[in-house]
C-alpha cells in the first residue's frame, strides 16, 4: 500500500465522520427539544392539580389545621 493511498483512505474517513455530524446534532436538539417539551407538560400538569393533604392514617386534612399541631 503507498502512502497516496494511505492518506485517500484517511481523508475519505474524514470525510464520512464529517458527512455524520449533522445527524447527531439534529439527535440532540430533538433530545433537547423533547426533554424541554417534557419540562413544559410536567409544569402545565403540576399547576391544575389540586392536591389533598393527607395524615398519618390517610385522612384528608384541612390545609389550615397542618400548622396548628403544637
Amino acid at each position: 500500500m503507498s502512502a497516496l493511498t494511505e492518506w485517500e483512505g484517511f481523508a475519505a474517513s474524514g470525510s464520512a465522520r464529517r458527512s455524520q455530524r449533522p445527524v447527531l446534532v439534529y439527535f440532540l436538539a430533538f433530545v433537547f427539544l423533547l426533554f424541554v417539551g417534557i419540562l413544559i407538560f410536567c409544569y402545565a400538569v403540576t399547576k391544575r392539580t389540586n392536591p389533598v393533604f393527607l395524615d398519618e392514617h390517610g385522612r384528608p386534612v384541612a390545609a389550615d389545621s397542618r400548622t396548628s399541631h403544637h
